[in-house]
């Protein structure tokens, strides 16, 4: 099912920088690196690792309860 998300310009510019990265470094050539996949990784360890530690009522507060400052 497709989600629409609104990414920061910096984000969209680190992302699409990691995945160049990747692509050129991965050994085996079958399966393409893309930004959508790294943001289903993004996603996954987000509901996987940090479900529990979430906390606050905005994005600020949201992502102070990770330890992110930028």
């Amino acid at each position: 099912m497709p989600k629409t998300a609104r990414l920061r310009a910096d984000q969209i510019t680190a992302l699409g920088e990691l995945t160049l990265q990747l692509q050129a470094a991965r050994q085996r050539k079958d399966e393409r690196i893309t930004d959508n996949t790294l943001l289903r990784l993004a996603v996954d360890l987000l509901l996987e690792k940090h479900r529990n530690e979430l906390e606050g009522s905005s994005e600020a507060e949201l992502r102070s309860s990770l330890g992110l400052t930028s």
